[in-house]
């Protein structure tokens, strides 16, 4: 296993969290060495071929904007290539828990529990999101020798082999068609960062200005993770009705950070939903079974597998993603048809025009605003 960085463990030991997770995480579908190799050679071209598709159809970027790599990955794979994300982005608030820990009243206790537990108990979370995920653009992906990533810090795009065949076998869909309906979604994402060269760095800075508002005591930081693992585990077997709705978003403190999730709840609607109407868009020319895949695959989304998957999904607040793509979606689709497609990409123009969290439920206040002072 390739060490994740080589700091010292701190709050969460990273490696410990990889290897948890792989010795974990499920097997994939049973499938033969040839026919695996013919699924990542198929997402491979799928993953080329839906970069035109998205280009025409969004009118966003052109060829010179995609230099960053696609993956076909594992379950293990995924892992490895989220926790060097996560590593990443938290780094900065993981540092200043590290130093409050030492100077806690349960610092003791915490230097008893200390990363490694910690390590193991993200290890049991993301074992169980590793086979969940289809398809994933890291935007913040730092590169490496097993996992390279765009120039300059850009990210790379990650579609999960065995989820791909495990859902499209589920639902019972033509395996050509599914594949490619998901590429067409991941390279939408591609396409909003390669050729919007601000997004990331505003997305960052408002992660960023997040976490630094974060005074969280490490107990309860480290409790919201066990919540979540012993739920994964079975130890809290009512958690669905006894949460309240808890989640780790609950970490959220004052009134700044309120206003920064609500910009980020903002921004991640509209790449969700953006990405959910293009793939549906571009459907019908070259996915012959698109309306079956959606019928099909939307009651999968709001129904979740098991009641375990619930439970987690409140956890881990992944019923609000559920509906960025489902407001997302709306919000995008309102404007194209009020304003076009181009009227749309004023979106794209500078975070100033990126509709805030009231007008992604309200589109025609956002029409309003961009495009009436862009008319003045």
């Amino acid at each position: 296993m390739t060490s994740i960085g080589g700091t010292a463990p701190g709050m969460v030991d990273w490696n410990l969290a990889v290897a948890t997770a792989t010795r974990l995480v499920r097997p994939g579908p049973e499938v033969s060495r040839d026919e695996a190799r013919a699924v990542v050679a198929e997402l491979r071209r799928h993953a080329k071929a839906s970069e035109e598709h998205v280009r025409g159809f969004t009118r966003m970027g052109t060829e010179e904007t995609h230099d960053t790599p696609v993956l076909v990955v594992d379950r293990p794979g995924w892992v490895r290539a989220n926790v060097a994300g996560f590593r990443e982005i938290l780094r900065p608030l993981l540092d200043k828990m590290q130093e409050r820990r030492g100077s806690s009243p349960g610092g003791a206790v915490l230097g008893a529990v200390g990363g490694k537990v910690t390590g193991v108990e993200l290890g049991m979370l993301l074992s169980f999101l590793a086979s969940r995920v289809l398809g994933q653009y890291e935007t913040f992906a730092p590169a490496s020798r097993d996992l390279p990533a765009g120039a300059g810090g850009g990210g790379r795009l990650l579609l999960v082999a065995p989820n791909i065949v495990h859902v499209e076998r589920e639902l019972d869909v033509p395996p050509h068609d599914f594949r490619l309906w998901v590429c067409l979604h991941e390279e939408t994402h591609r396409t909003q960062f390669t050729a919007v060269p601000w997004l990331r760095d505003h997305l960052e800075g408002e992660i960023q200005s997040f976490l630094a508002e974060t005074d969280v005591d490490p107990m309860t930081f480290l409790e919201r993770i066990r919540e979540a693992a012993q739920t994964l585990a079975g130890g809290r077997p009512d958690a669905e009705e006894d949460d309240g709705g808890r989640s780790l978003v609950e970490l959220v403190q004052s009134p700044a950070q309120r206003e920064i999730l609500g910009r980020l709840t903002a921004v991640m609607s509209l790449l969700e939903g953006h990405a959910d109407f293009v793939m549906d868009g571009v459907g019908p020319a070259v996915v012959p079974a698109v309306g079956e895949i959606r019928e099909k695959f939307q009651q999968r989304r709001a129904k979740g597998a098991s009641r375990l998957d619930l439970a987690l999904r409140k956890l881990l607040g992944l019923d609000a993603k559920l509906r960025q793509y489902r407001d997302g979606e709306r919000f995008v689709r309102a404007v194209v048809d009020e304003v076009g497609m181009d009227g749309f990409n004023r979106v794209w123009t500078s975070p100033n025009t990126l509709p805030t969290k009231a007008e992604i439920a309200k589109p025609a206040d956002w029409i309003a605003r961009v495009h009436r002072r862009s008319e003045t």
